[in-house]
């Protein structure tokens, strides 16, 4: 959609589109009209409509139940980053590195902790298919540096291609590529994300990310010896920031693609801001995409948010890391050097810590720490969502 769609703008809830001629009232792409008809201002009527209808689909066309959670990440750096990179997520959270390897596409350096997905730390060798989505102010300096891909497990990957396919998804390869006991095939990046979905399939017992060709890379990393570091479980989710006008297109392409579903959005008016949470199941990773409520205006009045995808494009923000004993690992990064955006927010009482780390200078994304107390039962809560938003605003 065009950054110039303001908040008075018209849209088809029905459709989507929102190129209208002055004073139309009848939608000039599928001829609805009426109610469906409405301002421009985000709200959850149309994704809540879009949502019903795609879960349906994947029912009736046999997606349903085919792609499972989230079975790694790709982050991909310059070439000059990629160690870095690596070894701040050692020092930074519960990973450690597993394998590290380098084909005719990329290096890459595979990260894991127990029960979470994996991180695939790359450096591309060719042209990035992503590369247009980094030319930003404050983006453009790191052009193939950014969170490309989310890969989902998936129990046959050939069926899933050839439903999606007929359905009009786009891949980036003919088919699925074949590596040691997997198939794997990514769909082309998002025109409202920037990112990939991949899919997985795994038919045997070893673990691996590489191809017939991969050979080993000289490389050796040390975890640093930090006690706290044990207290930084898994990933628990993630927030892409997206532009408020194609806030509903993101979240009902990510339903489209996988088998998340839309639960909740939490609305920060004070900030023009909307975090908005897709889940597969309350223990599975979450998918969060934060948007603006008005399209961005300019630097000064527009919210933190929207700023942010001025600045940097629509992107992953952070990743958000379930950890226990938060103020000890708090008090411990703080310790050995790592800046953040805020102090700890939240309390045992309302039943989650949070905080957020400075933007790494080797990925361009934050790490969130976040604590569950006891038998709190909610995601966020909207006091933390707050000042977490707020705290955004000096990026």
């Amino acid at each position: 959609m065009s950054d110039q769609t303001s908040a008075n703008s018209k849209i088809c809830l029905e459709c989507g589109n929102h190129d209208f001629p002055d004073h139309t009232m009848v939608c000039p792409v599928c001829e609805s009209k009426g109610e469906c008809i409405i301002d421009f201002r985000n709200s959850d009527e149309r994704l809540l409509h879009g949502a019903a209808r795609l879960i349906e689909e994947r029912s009736r066309t046999g997606l349903e139940g085919l792609v499972g959670g989230l079975e790694f990440i790709v982050i991909n750096t310059e070439p000059e980053h990629q160690r870095g990179a690596a070894e701040e997520l050692l020092a930074r959270t519960g990973l450690h590195v597993a394998d590290a390897f380098e084909d005719s596409v990329s290096r890459t350096a595979i990260l894991q902790a127990p029960g979470s997905a994996d991180m695939l730390i790359t450096s591309r060798k060719d042209a990035s298919p992503f590369a247009s989505f980094t030319d930003y102010p404050k983006s453009r300096h790191l052009p193939a540096t950014r969170l490309e891909t989310f890969a989902f497990s998936c129990r046959d990957v050939a069926e899933y291609t050839r439903i999606q396919r007929g359905r009009g998804i786009e891949f980036m390869t003919d088919g699925p590529i074949s590596g040691r006991q997997f198939k794997f095939i990514q769909t082309v990046p998002s025109p409202y994300t920037g990112l990939s979905i991949g899919l997985i399939e795994r038919s045997g017992s070893e673990h691996s990310y590489r191809l017939p060709e991969s050979v080993d890379l000289d490389w050796h990393f040390e975890k640093p010896a930090l006690a706290y570091l044990g207290n930084i479980g898994r990933l628990d989710h993630t927030a892409t920031r997206v532009r408020a006008e194609e806030r509903d297109e993101a979240i009902l392409e990510f339903i489209n693609l996988t088998n998340y579903r839309f639960e909740f959005a939490i609305y920060v008016k004070s900030f023009n801001s909307i975090t908005n949470v897709a889940r597969l199941s309350a223990n599975d990773f979450a998918m969060v995409f934060t948007s603006g409520i008005a399209p961005f205006a300019d630097l000064k009045t527009s919210g933190p948010t929207e700023r942010f995808t001025h600045n940097y494009g629509p992107r992953t923000h952070h990743l958000a890391w379930d950890t226990k004993d938060i103020d000890e690992v708090f008090a411990g990064l703080v310790d050995d050097g790592q800046e953040f955006l805020l102090d700890l927010v939240g309390s045992p009482d309302e039943g989650l810590k949070q905080t957020f780390s400075a933007m790494s200078p080797h990925t361009l994304l934050v790490n969130e720490y976040i604590h569950r107390f006891g038998e709190f039962d909610g995601f966020f809560t909207r006091s933390n969502v707050t000042l977490l938003t707020e705290a955004t605003g000096t990026q």
